[in-house]
């Protein structure tokens, strides 16, 4: 006990020193904070970014279903694309089409395919103009596949209209506050590109990393957004929801034996469309989100390194101008161990102050990208963990040298310096 309490007390002393140090050092203790901070700064606000980021990614990928896949033209990927055949086959891919669509929804497997395309086009209502909303021309059982959000009120479109290429619109909330303000929606009339469309429902959906953010959006029929938007087909992707009765695999199996066939594909050739699934879906998103992270520890490590290059300046200057202190506490007995000790804590207490600077100013951020955007941003308990340790590790390895330096004064030359 009475060697606990020797450490405790010894601890409080070197804290207190470290601080009485700061004040008489405020340039120089300032630039170590800083650098600390920095460091924990930027581990801190990825960290919150990135968990927030897989919070919503994770949400989106529950709405569409554990087993609803995608069909596409090109696949997703992160290869290096020359320019070539050899690295671009993809680029030869024959563009899909409603027949497509059609076609794989008739498979007994399937439940429902819905085929999408997106274009951007200027929406109109009265004197109030938005000059590029994102379009997105759907099949009419979109619903099924979408679960993202609700409709209310109002309803989606019917298979008839989508045949007939109705001018009816469904809008989200943004487009509908933009255009309408407070005023119901339903039943008026907006202008896309010129032509006139019918607002027959809104739609309610929560904002996500994936999503694109809180956009104004509006959903017309499929066939609407070919003979009247002049919608491209190069961007068609079709969802396919396989029947619960069958598995994902084989619901797959039996779109990629039909897309082959209506391809001409030969049998020892690759397919010419892509299958997207969920799991592609994030293994692409963790070599992105991975990159981060590199990027993430090096930028945290130069922060740190600076900061723990201002710990050893600062401690040998305390060393310097605590000399005799040290040749006193020595010659009433303070052991090498009890001044290593006190040093390595005004170290830690260094880098502490940084790293707790940091943990502040990444929360803050935090807060202000939660609120100004949809990713829910926050940090994760480990982060805060992994900083404070970072910061004490820190402290430690550069404070040593300036405390093996004080622990190896002679007592009788300390106490004649001058």
């Amino acid at each position: 006990m009475p060697r606990l309490a020797t450490r405790i007390y010894n601890l409080f002393e070197g804290v207190t020193i470290a601080l009485d140090s700061l004040r008489a050092n405020k340039v120089r203790a300032a630039l170590t904070i800083l650098g600390i901070a920095v460091g924990v700064f930027v581990v801190v606000v990825i960290s919150a970014a990135i968990h927030g980021i897989n919070a919503s990614v994770a949400r989106d990928f529950e709405k569409a279903g554990p087993t609803t896949f995608f069909v596409s033209r090109y696949p997703v990927t992160l290869e290096a694309c020359d320019g070539t055949d050899d690295t671009c086959k993809w680029r030869h891919n024959p563009k899909l089409t409603i027949a497509d669509v059609r076609a794989i929804g008739t498979l007994e497997s399937v439940r429902a395919a819905s085929g999408q395309l997106g274009l951007g086009r200027e929406v109109r209502y009265k004197d109030r103009v938005l000059s590029s909303t994102q379009v997105i021309g759907q099949t009419a059982n979109w619903t099924i596949v979408d679960h993202a959000g609700d409709l209310d009120p109002g309803r989606s479109f019917t298979d008839a209209e989508d045949a007939n290429g109705a001018h009816v619109v469904i809008i989200n909330d943004e487009l509908a506050t933009r255009l309408f303000g407070d005023s119901d929606p339903l039943e008026k009339t907006i202008t896309i590109s010129g032509s006139p469309f019918r607002v027959i429902g809104v739609y309610h959906y929560q904002a996500s990393f994936l999503t694109g953010g809180n956009r104004p959006r509006a959903i017309v029929p499929f066939e609407t957004a070919v003979r009247t938007l002049n919608a491209g087909w190069s961007n068609v992707g079709i969802a396919v929801v396989p029947r619960d009765e069958v598995t994902r695999d084989q619901a797959e199996d039996e779109v990629i034996a039909l897309m082959r066939a209506r391809h001409g594909v030969r049998p020892a050739a690759d397919n010419d469309f892509a299958i997207i699934t969920s799991d592609k879906l994030f293994e692409t998103y963790n070599k992105i989100f991975g990159m981060f992270f590199l990027v993430m520890f090096v930028l945290s490590a130069i922060g740190l390194i600076v900061g723990g290059v201002g710990v050893v300046a600062i401690m040998m200057i305390s060393v310097t101008e605590r000399t005799r202190e040290i040749g006193v506490r020595k010659a009433l007995g303070a052991t090498r161990g009890t001044i290593l000790w006190q040093f390595l804590v005004e170290a830690v207490t260094l880098t502490g102050i940084g790293a707790i600077c940091g943990l502040i100013g990444g929360a803050v951020v935090a807060v202000i990208v939660r609120h100004a955007t949809p990713v829910q941003a926050s940090i994760p308990p480990m982060a805060i963990v992994a900083a404070l340790g970072a910061s004490a590790v820190t402290g430690v390895m550069f404070g040593m040298l300036p405390a093996m330096r004080a622990a190896k004064l002679d007592p009788v030359e300390a106490l004649r310096y001058e």
